[in-house]
């Protein structure tokens, strides 16, 4: 007989919270959904700062909820309702300035190879597999960093579950924030909430220069830098004032994606930036209910782009609402375990045995 969402509501009734409520008196359970045996919900907090605590009361939900008759699988999600507290002012640092002449392509101090994630158009993922990439090493042991460059759309913050302003000690020097176990900057971190960044050209330019080496990234196997889609101005600036290890392209399998990658693609090569391999997201969908295996975006169209121009392909990635969830959420899939995770992981060794990470 099917779990009823009276029987999990009680049982989570059961789980004392510090201070002696429980996560139904004080609804915090949303979007609860039984499906046959898997139960998925979540655990809505006041605010991030008091979500970034309840990890061990999330993963004690899920225990609960799995024990109980006609239960298969529990996922809990954490999520946070209000904004963060206001962080502590940091001594003055203007980002955005123009920027600063250089020789030739520079080395980011401490750091052993640099990845681009690029895309050739917006929407196919990107942002997603970059944050739940770089989790993914971290937690196969390597030290990663994770530079959103996304500069007129930085989501990083949001994904990663941080919203502290990064600390300078001296108006010079940029502290980085941790998260997951990654290392990580974003232009999101220091503009404020909601406002739109209205830049030209050489703005963009001196504040990527700025988070790459004014940031203390420390000693790092690995920076991941996230990409806007595109063929823009940041992309130009990094290939050209930093020493890339190479890019890896990210699309969906259909061909609108796919005309826009190549031109992603003919960029690096313009630049002489090696592109170490392909990814494709959305590569395909199982119904939750029945299922059944849709391929909503077409099916191996990145493999055979990568074939076709002797690239590696690195792997394919299911569209996954457990996913988006966890994006939303602050906590990339890649944090937890879950086939999803498990997937993040394989495609993590596969850039480590292949030496790109």
């Amino acid at each position: 007989m099917a779990v009823t969402r009276d029987e999990i509501l009680s049982a989570l009734s059961r789980l004392t919270l510090p201070g002696g409520d429980d996560l139904v008196s004080r609804d915090m359970v949303r979007a609860l959904n039984i499906d046959g045996g898997t139960v998925r919900f979540v655990i809505e907090a006041a605010d991030p700062g008091e979500a970034s605590k309840m990890d061990g009361v999330r993963r004690a939900a899920e225990d609960i909820v799995r024990r109980l008759p006609g239960v298969e699988d529990a996922t809990v999600v954490l999520t946070a309702h209000g904004p963060a507290p206001k962080a502590p002012e940091a001594p003055s640092l203007k980002i955005g300035r123009h920027p600063t002449p250089q020789a030739g392509p520079a080395k980011v101090s401490g750091v052993d190879r640099i990845l681009a994630i690029g895309s050739g158009k917006g929407g196919v993922g990107k942002s997603t597999v970059s944050s739940n990439l770089a989790v993914a090493l971290a937690r196969e042991g390597r030290r990663v960093g994770l530079l959103d460059a996304d500069i007129y759309g930085p989501s990083q913050p949001r994904m990663m579950g941080v919203n502290k302003r990064p600390g300078s000690p001296d108006g010079k020097t940029i502290i980085p924030l941790q998260a997951h176990g990654v290392t990580m900057m974003s232009i999101g971190l220091m503009m404020e909430d909601g406002k739109a960044v209205v830049w030209r050209g050489p703005m963009l330019m001196g504040a990527l220069q700025q988070m790459l080496g004014q940031v203390q990234w420390g000693e790092l196997d690995v920076l991941i830098v996230d990409l806007p889609p595109g063929t823009g101005d940041v992309q130009l600036t990094l290939c050209q004032k930093t020493e890339l290890t190479g890019a890896v392209i990210v699309s969906t399998p259909q061909d609108v994606a796919l005309l826009d990658a190549r031109k992603a693609l003919d960029m690096f090569n313009t630049l002489n930036t090696p592109v170490l391999g392909m990814i494709e997201n959305m590569s395909t969908f199982v119904c939750p209910s029945c299922g059944t295996e849709s391929h909503i975006f077409g099916q191996g169209g990145v493999a055979a782009e990568a074939q076709k121009i002797g690239v590696p392909f690195l792997g394919a990635l299911p569209i996954d609402l457990e996913t988006r969830l966890a994006g939303d959420s602050g906590t990339p899939i890649a944090a937890g375990d879950n086939p999803m995770a498990d997937a993040y992981r394989a495609m993590a060794r596969r850039f480590i045995e292949g030496g790109i990470a």
